[in-house]
């Protein structure tokens, strides 16, 4: 039977009853009509199958898988095959479990580095978010199960993440926030995309026409299905006819009876709801035939997997006088509580149960460096020990080289509550201070999700940021640390000197109402290296063990070719990065832009040819004038480089477009034009914008309304001081008792909008109970 025949046979109520989940991770079946369900459930680097109490936030334990490195990490290989086989790997695991759907990659833009979910996306770099994101979906979609790319779009910080409106224009939107989904949908064709839960410009991602129905199903042409976020619906029916065809997860019928009554009262045209489940019921057809099949999973080798893809992901950030690879006759302390006790993976909806998780201090204690002893250093969760820091300093004076782990405790980065400083804790930078003071071959190793401000940097003689590696990231360590392989990985992020020079500091976050987006374009890479500023690590860097070098660079049309050699004496990866930088340009822009990069291994003296070809929509710029992408005609230098801060070769191309671009010149803009994007005015902000925006702050004044928070409600009556201080009370005590992850997800219940109190409770807390709460409040 076809899926039209299907549709109509079926009831209103049966329509209405597939536009959102059964339960917490399944959508409904329909038995009479032969439609199965199937599963959604969480990833993005493993597979989060809940086999008890479900649950978005990570707090109850999910089935055994494979941990593979986080988004953050494998950005750092710049490795599409890598990506690809990544997606496979992970498709394989959700066949073998029966589940139809994994919730993710994540690919939004990492706006600033203290967003506490940077650790799940890729990139400050739309082009390389979007090339890693499509080799990752068409690798899972090649199993029959369908990626979730998420959160579309600008979900830029967690604070308020479930109501904060994020003020961007519309260039920006097109060229940093949704050019990475472009990129995806056109190059992958997912079969779902997850809706985010913010406002975009004054509008719920889910129920937005302008970014759904103008550009995702217009403008991209896509085919497949939107889910929301959990819980992250706002007006049912509005989602309907912006294409939000599922929401997740059940709400026990509540908002299929805003659809029933919708389609009956005539405010909304039954062919959206038949057009609804029509993609609902191909995603179904697609997914259900796999995850039918029996697929033996060898467990083993998906953890070789993990390794391998940490170990080409890893990044050398300095190795003075080649301190590194350690030789078998150097005596060597290890310390740091985190080579005990790994720090491999975020916390949240991404929380994988791992198969096994070797740690870093026994997989070095069996390798053949002489290991002569450990010392934890200082405490996980932070405060002072004499006692510990004495252990190490001891230590370290015995030995030749020490290896210090440091890194981001579990309370730093996670889903719903983002970071407060780049900092290291205190107790961590003493130890620092104190060991390098007694020993002068100090090797770090650096654990998180993200970058970091390292003031001590001079101190130390080689720095090696594993990120979140995976439950493989131990031995990966182990062989980059031995020689056994060598690093490829390079920086997918700009390393600020200190928080205060990243171009979104004076903006981040949006505190209540509104986040707003003055830096525009200005995005890591684009504001440091336009503006000059000086940072730690350029974007695109990274040390190897070799060296390499760039010849014989060629132009046919769009398409350039050079070679690379390895002018070094052990074999090793570079990854080559071309940037267009357009001469004279009129209007503002970044000085250079990513629109290639290539991985490639070479032997000790080999060398090899690097094709890359280049298309008219990578010179171009999105017009409000015209509402379409334009070039601005002129020449083009192409750079070839090692790093944005590293270029090798230089050729040009001379591209004929439109000549007048006064639109975006010194004229209107002229802070802009600077890249001064920490000083932007209102004046200029809101010519950029087209429209003077909203308040910034929630105004206490106001009353209490659906779309506000426990956390607004503490502005009110004594009742809202009250319920807020208990929640707080709650967070504070699980911290007390070292708790990290409830208590970040307590952030979740602070920041929940009232009117999903309703849905995430299915009805256990009704609307009435909370606008009788609310009226209280009001009083």
């Amino acid at each position: 039977m076809s899926d039209k025949e299907l549709i109509s046979r079926m009831t209103l109520a049966e329509k209405a009853s597939l536009m959102s989940g059964e339960n917490f991770w399944n959508t409904k079946a329909i038995d009479r009509l032969g439609i199965p369900s199937i599963m959604l459930t969480d990833g993005p680097h493993g597979l989060r199958k809940q086999g008890g109490k479900a649950d978005h936030l990570g707090l109850n334990k999910s089935l055994p898988a494979t941990c593979f490195p986080t988004a953050a990490t494998l950005a750092n290989s710049w490795d599409k095959q890598l990506m690809h086989e990544m997606g496979v790997s992970l498709a394989k695991e959700c066949v073998k479990e029966e589940v139809s759907v994994i919730l993710g990659p994540g690919l939004n833009i990492k706006r600033n580095p203290l967003c506490g979910r940077n650790f799940e996306y890729f990139s400050e770099d739309p082009y390389l978010t979007g090339e890693l994101a499509a080799a990752m979906v068409a690798g899972i979609q090649e199993q029959g199960v369908s990626a979730c790319p998420k959160h579309f779009a600008v979900n830029s910080q967690e604070h308020m993440r479930m109501t904060i409106n994020e003020i961007v224009d519309e260039r920006s939107l097109r060229e940093i926030y949704l050019e990475g989904f472009r990129k995806v949908v056109e190059q992958a064709q997912p079969w779902t995309i997850m809706s985010s839960y913010n406002q975009v410009n004054g509008i719920f991602a889910n129920e937005n026409q302008h970014l759904m129905n103008d550009i995702l199903y217009g403008d991209w042409g896509y085919e497949g299905v939107m889910v929301t976020d959990w819980g992250g619906n706002n007006d049912r029916v509005s989602g309907l006819k912006a294409h939000n065809q599922l929401e997740m997860p059940s709400t026990n019928g509540i908002t299929d009876q805003e659809i029933i009554a919708a389609v009956e009262a005539g405010t909304l045209d039954e062919s959206i709801l038949d057009d609804a489940v029509m993609h609902l019921l191909r995603l179904i057809d697609k997914t259900h035939r796999a995850s039918g099949e029996k697929c033996d999973v060898d467990m083993a080798v998906q953890h070789e997997k993990a390794v391998s893809f940490a170990k080409r992901s890893l990044v050398l950030l300095k190795n003075d006088h080649q301190q590194l690879p350690l030789t078998e006759q150097q005596s060597i302390g290890i310390i740091g509580d985190f080579a005990e006790k790994p720090r491999y993976q975020g916390a949240g909806s991404s929380l994988i149960n791992p198969t096994k998780v070797p740690a870093p201090l026994d997989v070095l204690r069996d390798s053949d460096l002489q290991v002569a002893g450990f010392a934890s250093g200082f405490k996980r969760m932070g405060g002072k020990s004499g006692r510990l820091l004495n252990q190490a300093v001891e230590l370290a004076k015995t030995v030749d080289t020490v290896l210090l782990f440091v890194g981001l405790d579990e309370s730093s980065e996670a889903e719903g509550v983002d970071r407060k400083h780049l900092r290291l804790p205190d107790n961590q930078l003493q130890l620092i201070d104190a060991v390098s003071a007694v020993n002068d071959n100090i090797v770090l190793l650096i654990a998180g999700g993200g970058v970091i401000e390292m003031p001590f940097e001079p101190k130390v003689s080689a720095i090696l940021h594993t990120y979140l590696p995976g439950q493989g990231g131990a031995e990966a360590l182990a062989e980059i640390l031995t020689g056994k392989a060598n690093p490829s990985g390079k920086t997918s992020e700009t390393f600020p000197l200190r928080y205060e020079d990243t171009p979104s500091a004076p903006y981040y976050p949006g505190k209540e109402a509104t986040a707003e987006h003055r830096e525009g374009l200005f995005v890591g890479y684009r504001y440091f290296d336009t503006t000059d500023t000086p940072v730690l690590y350029p974007f695109g860097y990274g040390l190897s063990y070799t060296t390499f070098s760039y010849s014989e660079l060629k132009r046919d049309g769009l398409n350039v070719s050079f070679n690379v050699t390895n002018t070094g004496t052990v074999a090793g990866e570079e990854i080559a990065q071309l940037y267009l930088a357009k001469k004279d340009s009129q209007i503002f822009r970044a000085k250079r832009e990513l629109k290639g990069f290539e991985k490639i291994y070479l032997a000790p003296g080999e060398t090899k040819t690097v094709r890359i070809d280049l298309c008219r929509h990578d010179f171009e710029y999105y017009s409000i004038k015209t509402n379409s992408w334009q070039i601005e005609s002129g020449e083009y230098d192409v750079q070839i480089g090692s790093s944005i801060a590293d270029i090798h070769l230089q050729t040009q191309i001379v591209m004929t477009g439109v000549g007048d671009v006064s639109e975006y010149g010194s004229t209107r803009f002229p802070l802009y034009i600077k890249g001064a994007a920490q000083k932007i005015s209102d004046r200029e902000f809101a010519e950029l914008l087209g429209y003077t925006p909203p308040a910034a702050l929630w105004d206490p004044q106001k009353p209490l309304g659906m779309n506000d928070t426990i956390a607004q409600a503490r502005y009110k009556h004594w009742l809202g001081k009250a319920t807020y201080g208990l929640v707080a009370f709650i967070r504070d005590m699980f911290m007390l008792f070292q708790n990290p992850i409830w208590s970040n997800n307590m952030y979740f219940v602070i920041n929940m909008p009232f009117r999903q109190m309703e849905r995430f409770t299915g009805g256990k807390i009704s609307q009435k109970m909370v606008e009788r709460y609310l009226r209280i409040l009001n009083k």
